[in-house]
């Protein structure tokens, strides 16, 4: 029998860890028509959801991530700062990172599913009845994985067959989606590609997927961290705060799958080749960045800016994931209560990979 209540962690609104509210008596949601309801198992916690509390995707903040991530940025406007650019509704529940077991179901939806292993795809297509472009993120346009249980639609919830643990599996629908999604959207194959902020958890997921597809990856990391990258398939490492030019050679790359923005992305630009593809999806080192069109078109670069998800890339990740060709690398897991610890570290940056929350089991 399910219980009434669960223990859960609101978000109250924009600004600080202070923001998040652990709670022991938020009512468990119930599955609507063609949806699942999910026991949580293990939530990997995201730059997406330090972002979306501060609400730095607010067109009035320019500062990188670290600037406000523990207290938060008093320029953000609650009105444009979420993904949508639409006011987020609070309290919210944030989490885009959900493995775990179905454990009701909606009308609609086979009860054969109940008990099924499952990881939920980060970026909905349901919600906005699978238009081109447009989609909701799990744990903002909708309540997420920061709970002992959720809810998500059943077509974009994902059986999965494979002997990894939770909270490896809870690292992979973010990272891995998001990487696989640059990776297709360029088009990646057998060629050089840079990949930034590579030790993280993102980062880490691109340089393995860059390599299932045959690529040269040289990944940009602090030195610190270039053992573990290159543990992961890297050919090559580059120290973050090296001049690229010289240490690459100009025009050398192929592709750059760039996770970090900033006043760095005219560097990465000038490293590309002519005809060459840059694919972008996040900027924690700031969103504004200063570059040199005629670089731009002299060359014939394509640029890819790299959100919304074709189906086949949530797909397909699941399909690497129940092959073995992916190894989600988590440092370390805590439990749900500790959430503003957690992700204090994770704003510190010391780890590789990515980071856990655990639930614990409910009462029943």
């Amino acid at each position: 029998m399910l219980p009434r209540t669960m223990a859960a962690v609101l978000l109250t609104g924009h600004g600080g860890l202070d923001r998040l509210d652990y709670r022991t008596d938020v009512p468990v949601p119930r599955p609507k028509r063609g949806e699942v309801l999910i026991q949580v198992a293990a939530a990997g916690i995201n730059n997406t959801d330090i972002n979306t509390r501060i609400g730095w995707y607010s067109k009035s903040i320019t500062s990188g991530t670290s600037e406000g991530g523990a207290a938060g940025l008093d320029a953000a406007n609650d009105v444009d700062a979420t993904w949508s650019g639409a006011a987020l509704n609070f309290p919210r529940i944030q989490g885009a990172d959900v493995c775990g077991r179905i454990v009701d179901v909606g009308e609609g939806v086979p009860r054969g599913r109940i008990g099924e292993r499952v990881l939920v795809r980060n970026m909905l297509r349901t919600p906005v009845d699978y238009r081109p472009f447009e989609c909701w993120t799990f744990g903002s346009e909708c309540d997420g994985g920061f709970a002992q249980f959720t809810v998500a639609p059943s077509r974009e919830t994902y059986a999965v067959d494979t002997d990894r643990s939770d909270a490896e599996l809870a690292a992979v629908p973010c990272a891995y989606s998001t990487a696989e999604n640059m990776l297709h959207r360029a088009g990646v194959g057998a060629e050089r590609v840079l990949v930034t902020g590579a030790s993280g958890g993102v980062g880490l997921a691109a340089v393995q997927l860059a390599k299932r597809r045959g690529a040269t990856v040289l990944a940009v990391c602090s030195a610190a961290k270039a053992a573990d990258v290159s543990a992961q398939g890297a050919d090559a490492t580059v120290d973050r705060d090296a001049d690229l030019a010289s240490a690459l050679g100009r025009t050398a790359v192929d592709v750059v799958v760039d996770l970090v923005g900033g006043p760095q992305t005219s560097r990465l630009l000038d490293v590309l080749r002519p005809g060459g593809r840059y694919a972008i999806s996040g900027a924690i080192a700031g969103p504004m960045a200063e570059i040199d069109l005629r670089t731009l078109y002299l060359r014939d670069l394509s640029v890819f800016g790299c959100t919304f998800q074709e189906d086949e890339v949530f797909k397909n990740v699941v399909a690497y994931v129940e092959r073995g060709e992916v190894q989600p690398v988590v440092t370390r897991t805590y439990p749900l209560a500790e959430i503003a610890r957690a992700q204090e570290d994770f704003l510190r940056k010391k780890h590789t990979g990515k980071l856990v929350l655990v639930p614990s089991p409910p009462s029943t």
